[in-house]
C-alpha cells in the first residue's frame, strides 16, 4: 500500500515540533499508512521542492521564510491567505496546490482557551508574517492597535495587511522606553526572543505593563520576557499553544478528521522535555 505523506518546510528546520505533533495525530486517528516528516528548504529551493511532489503527498506546513514566498507558486487559496498575506498549509489535490493560514486560528484558540477577549489595548511586536496573523486574530475585538518594528520600510507589507482587514493601527519604533507610556491589555510579542531582550528588561524593571503576554516561542520556555512578565504578574500565553493549535487545524485540513488535540498536546510536550533532558 503506498504511503500518504506530508512534510513541514523551511529553514532552519530541525527545531521544529510539527513531526511530533502531526505524528502523533496519525496515530491517535489510526492512519498506519501516513508519515510527517520535516524537509530543510529556503525561498530558492520552494519551486523544484513542490514540483518534485508526486501523488502520494496530501500537504505541506510552512514555516519561515517560506510563507510569503509560496502564494505565487499556488493555484489557489482561502480569502484569509490573501488578506494576510502569507499561507502556512499547502493541501495538495490532483494538480493543485491550495494555501490556507492556521495560524490566525492557533492565536485565536490559544486566546480563548485562556480566557483572553483583547478588547483594550494592545502591542504587537515585530512586522513579520506572524504579526500580520495576529492582526487578523484581533480584528473582531481589538480596536487599538500599536505593531512596535524595528525598521518602518520593512513594516509596509503589513500596513498592507492592516488595510486589507479594515484593522487601524500605529506604528511605533522598538526602541527603549517607548512601550512605557501606558500600561498595555495585551503584548504579543512574533519576534525572536534576542530581538525581544530589552523589552523583556523594561518588564521586569517595572517600566513596560501588560496584563496579558503572548510570546511566540517555547523553546527553550520561558522566554526571558514570558519570564519577566510572570514575576510581574501578567497572565503568560505559550507559543506552544498557538503552534498546536495551528498544527490541528492543519491536521484537520490535510485528513478530513477531526484532530485528536491532547494527544498531540502530549506528544508535543515529551518531545520538548526530551530536548530539555538532551542539552
Amino acid at each position: 500500500m503506498a504511503a500518504t505523506r506530508a512534510a513541514v518546510l523551511g529553514s532552519p528546520i530541525t527545531h521544529s515540533l510539527s513531526p511530533a505533533l502531526h505524528s502523533a495525530a496519525y496515530r491517535a486517528l489510526g492512519l498506519a499508512g501516513w508519515t510527517y516528516q520535516a524537509i530543510e528548504c529556503d525561498e530558492a529551493r520552494l519551486p523544484g521542492l513542490l514540483g518534485s511532489l508526486d501523488a502520494d503527498w496530501v500537504g505541506l506546513s510552512l514555516t519561515m521564510p517560506l510563507k510569503r514566498a509560496v502564494l505565487p507558486l499556488l493555484d489557489d487559496a482561502e480569502p484569509l491567505v490573501t488578506a494576510v498575506g502569507a499561507a502556512n498549509t499547502v493541501i495538495l489535490t490532483p494538480g493543485q496546490r491550495l494555501g490556507y493560514n492556521t495560524d490566525v486560528a492557533g492565536l485565536v484558540t490559544a486566546l480563548r482557551e485562556a480566557g483572553v477577549t483583547p478588547e483594550g489595548n494592545v502591542v504587537v511586536l515585530g512586522g513579520g508574517a506572524t504579526a500580520c496573523s495576529a492582526l487578523a486574530a484581533l480584528q473582531e475585538t481589538a480596536s487599538d492597535i500599536t505593531v512596535a518594528v524595528r525598521s518602518r520600510p520593512r513594516a509596509e507589507p503589513l500596513c498592507q495587511v492592516a488595510g486589507r482587514l479594515g484593522v487601524p493601527v500605529q506604528l511605533a519604533a522598538l526602541s527603549p522606553g517607548l512601550l512605557a507610556s501606558r500600561r498595555w491589555d495585551l503584548l504579543i510579542s512574533t519576534i525572536p526572543a534576542p530581538a525581544a531582550a530589552a523589552v523583556a528588561s523594561e518588564v521586569a524593571s517595572g517600566l513596560v505593563a501588560a496584563r496579558v503576554v503572548v510570546d511566540v516561542g517555547y523553546d527553550p520556555w520561558p522566554t526571558p520576557l514570558a519570564a519577566a512578565a510572570a514575576a510581574a504578574g501578567s497572565a503568560i500565553i505559550s507559543g506552544y499553544e498557538m503552534l498546536l493549535g495551528q498544527a490541528a487545524r492543519q491536521v484537520e485540513l490535510m485528513t478530513g478528521q477531526l484532530a485528536p488535540v491532547e494527544a498531540m498536546r502530549t506528544a508535543g510536550l515529551a518531545e520538548l522535555d526530551r530536548r530539555r533532558n538532551n542539552r
